[in-house]
């Protein structure tokens, strides 16, 4: 049976319930009602034509004409309106006896009719009386089966008002738990429903709804189990060792050379949070609290390894609430840790660096007997040069001067790379820095006829630095600066005074530096492409400059837009 038809047949089934209620009341108030106007009707009239009739009597006796026919039209009334046993005989002795009055005209005659009279109200009295009693139980019965019937049709009533919503709402509730028990991703929850046809349907469908959700869960667990066991095999063969944590910085996993490098079991540490293992692990300790890109050295088979430490936050993207706006945002689920062995690339850099430190070293020697071989056919005590010959010999002069130059760069890099860069910090003049530097270039800038502007207070702090790295580093900025500025221009030099520094700047009016150069201007062996109308260095300078200026703890920095000029600054700490 359909749900509809159940809900009509209900319906209609209240609807008779009120009509039957209806109909019995109706009946019963009709009854009483019928029993009362009873009374009214026949015996009021009766005895009201007998008051009438013996108030003519007690007037006039019956003298005058218009009593006699007043009181022969009530008497004819009264004839019609017999209702009672008696009644009629009364009736009939009043007419015998005013037909004796009338012949006989004796007052005496008016007794017998005087005591019929009272014979109909004695009569019509009675009849009253007992056909008030016969009312009085027709009100109490009828009151008694209107009770009943209340209380047959309440019960009937009751009982479908506790038994029908049932046939609705139970099958709702157990539809509610099973979507409850769905939410709560219990797929083998099914519904059983006996009755309607729609929910025999519904629970056809949620059976069906569950039987693919719970195919769906299994498959995808299948198949996550699968994608983990396969990521798994990846970090294990993988020759990093990776260290993963969740949001709550719980260990979920480590491979093979993690567990080596650490010296810890992944069964005991896995789930147990990173704080708690690295309360007895310096090591992971130092990991997962690495914030530079110094390498990690960690003795392994009695031979120094090194490791490059990588830190990597694990985002998933934020499921939205569907009620409110959707925002494509990601929340973090938790880090991963990359150890990346480089002892390998270490070793050959390390080699790398010796070999530039040797070769450079040994280029220093030939490269000096040139210059002492160009000094000497400079002197004309050997001989004077032609034009062409001079020419010649101021080039190779040029040359073998730029070929000292890199060959220095290249020994204060080796020197940098190994560590083994000795600094001298000391209280310095930074007035001193500045003449050293500006007698160093003293003879390029009166070869392009360049001024060099100096702007500094009269009065100058001192400054913790390496006086001799220092004015090499402002040299090497006074040189960029001469070979990048035009014939005939000029070059800045101002020293400022800060709360904790003292900032030395150089500014040129050349061609300046593009925008996408600037990150690199300070990475070793760099070079802004130029124009072929300078000459490039080896890409060392400003880089080894960096390394010598940070390593005093101080900073290097460049301000540069094209057509405009370049300003390079460093600072160091005042004293």
């Amino acid at each position: 049976m359909k749900l509809k038809t159940k809900l009509r047949l209900g319906i209609g089934f209240l609807f008779i319930i009120l009509l039957s209620f209806g109909a019995i009341s109706l009946y019963q108030i009709n009854r009483i009602s019928e029993s009362t106007a009873l009374i009214l009707k026949d015996n009021n009239q009766s005895l009201q034509y007998a008051k009438d009739m013996r108030a003519l009597i007690d007037r006039d006796s019956l003298k005058q004409i218009a009593s006699l026919n007043a009181f022969k039209v009530l008497l004819a009334k009264e004839k019609q309106n017999v209702t009672e046993a008696g009644e009629g005989k009364a009736v009939s002795q009043i007419t015998e006896a005013l037909t004796r009055f009338l012949t006989s005209n004796n007052r005496a005659e008016l007794t017998p009719i005087r005591a019929a009279i009272y014979r109909i109200e004695d009569l019509n009295m009675q009849a009253i009386v007992s056909k008030s009693q016969l009312s009085e139980q027709t009100v109490a019965q009828s009151t008694l089966y209107l009770g009943l019937a209340a209380f047959i049709f309440f019960i009937i009533l009751f009982t479908f008002i506790l038994s029908f919503p049932g046939f609705i709402a139970n099958p709702l509730a157990l539809l509610l738990d099973g979507i409850q028990e769905i939410g709560k991703k219990n797929y083998k929850q099914r519904l059983h429903f006996k009755g309607t046809q729609e929910f025999t349907q519904l629970a056809s469908a949620f059976n069906d709804m569950a039987r693919k959700l719970d195919q769906w869960e299994n498959s995808n667990v299948a198949e996550l189990k699968s994608e983990k066991l396969r990521i798994e095999t990846i970090i294990e063969q993988m020759h990093d060792a990776v260290i993963g944590t969740d949001e709550q910085g719980k260990i979920i996993f480590l491979n093979h050379l993690a567990t080596e490098l650490l010296h810890l079991d992944a069964n005991d540490v896995v789930g147990k949070t990173v704080e708690e293992i690295a309360h007895r692990n310096q090591l992971l300790k130092t990991i997962v609290s690495k914030t530079d890109a110094a390498l990690l050295q960690i003795v392994m088979n009695e031979r120094p390894n090194y490791f490059s430490v990588e830190s990597n936050d694990i985002t998933i993207p934020q499921i939205p609430d569907p009620e409110q706006a959707i925002s494509f945002t990601q929340r973090n689920a938790g880090r991963v840790f990359i150890l990346k062995n480089v002892t390998d690339f270490k070793e050959l850099d390390q080699a790398k660096t010796n070999f530039m430190a040797t070769i450079s070293h040994e280029l220093k020697t030939p490269i000096a007997s040139i210059k002492m071989s160009l000094k000497l056919l400079e002197d004309t005590r050997i001989g004077n040069l032609n034009v062409e010959q001079y020419t010649m010999v101021n080039h190779i002069q040029d040359d073998a001067n730029r070929l000292l130059k890199i060959t220095g760069e290249l020994l204060d890099l080796a020197q940098v790379e190994t560590g083994n860069i000795k600094l001298n910090v000391q209280e310095s003049d930074a007035r001193e820095i500045v003449d050293y530097a500006l007698n160093a270039v003293k003879l390029q800038t009166q070869q392009k006829n360049i001024t060099v502007n100096l702007a500094m207070p009269q009065e100058l702090p001192k400054v913790l630095a390496d006086q001799e790295k220092t004015a090499w580093v402002l040299v090497n900025f006074l040189s960029n600066a001469i070979r990048y500025s035009s014939t005939d221009s000029k070059i800045d030099i101002s020293i400022t005074k800060g709360e904790k520094l003292l900032t030395f700047s150089v500014r040129d009016y050349g061609k300046g530096i593009a925008f996408e150069y600037k990150k690199n201007l300070f990475k070793r062996y760099f070079q802004v492409p130029t124009d072929g109308q300078h000459k490039s260095g080896s890409g060392l300078g400003l880089s080894i400059s960096k390394d010598f200026i940070e390593a005093q703890e101080g900073k290097i920095g460049v301000e540069s837009e094209l057509g405009v000029g370049s300003v390079f600054s460093f600072s160091l700490p005042i004293k």
